[in-house]
């Protein structure tokens, strides 16, 4: 199971951002600055925005979701019951888990950002997909919800996850870190060798921590 990036471009006015990169299973943490071109790739390696030039290609992944970073933009229930059910998941169970029983009849819009987010997120989790791409998955949501949210991904065992995040202060435990620097998509290494690349400010697209070489 892989998601292949064969040379891929994406122009934006002045802006280029490249790609050529493989992603395996596991959970892969893209990290880069507001703007730096995340939220991009993400489309593109969700098959719904084109290249430029480049093939995007996902050998054995059945299934896949983008939840993008805000949550409004999914919904598609006119409650929170008829949001949870959309997802196809134990409705009655993710209400109780989130503490929305009492709001089962209330508008998904009449939750706050970070109120919204956490269900989006628990419908989506409670589903098992080939390749679960998180765009800011951690934005609205206050420190502890942040570790709620990073212990059940990393309870997810199956297929490819990649969580793109300008964000490094409460993470899960991720196999393999990479950055978008200057438009380029880089490979900085495995946990725990991508601090020292991250101190160093070396990257490279092979399988290794570039101050190792």
């Amino acid at each position: 199971m892989q998601l292949i990036l064969n040379k891929v471009t994406a122009h934006r006015g002045s802006f280029k951002l490249f790609a050529d990169n493989t992603f395996s299973r596991g959970l892969h943490l893209v990290c880069g600055a507001v703007g730096s071109g995340k939220s991009t790739l993400a489309l593109i390696m969700a098959g719904l925005l084109a290249p430029d030039t480049g093939v995007v290609s996902c050998p054995s992944v059945s299934t896949s979701m983008l939840s993008l970073q805000f949550p409004e933009y999914h919904i598609t229930g006119l409650t929170l019951a008829d949001e949870c059910r959309s997802w196809g998941v134990d409705t009655g169970k993710i209400l109780a888990e989130e503490g929305f029983v009492a709001r089962t009849t209330a508008s998904p819009l009449r939750l706050s950002r970070g109120e919204l987010k956490r269900l989006h997120l628990a419908c989506l989790l409670a589903n098992e997909y080939d390749m679960l791409l998180l765009d800011e998955p951690f934005s609205a949501l206050d420190c502890q919800q942040k570790e709620i949210l990073c212990n059940r991904i990393a309870a997810r065992n199956h297929g490819i996850t990649v969580i793109f995040t300008h964000e490094r202060e409460i993470l899960p435990r991720f196999e393999r870190y990479w950055e978008i620097r200057n438009g380029r998509l880089g490979y900085l290494g495995a946990d725990p060798d991508v601090l020292c690349s991250t101190i160093t400010g070396g990257w490279t697209t092979g399988n290794r921590c570039a101050c190792h070489e």
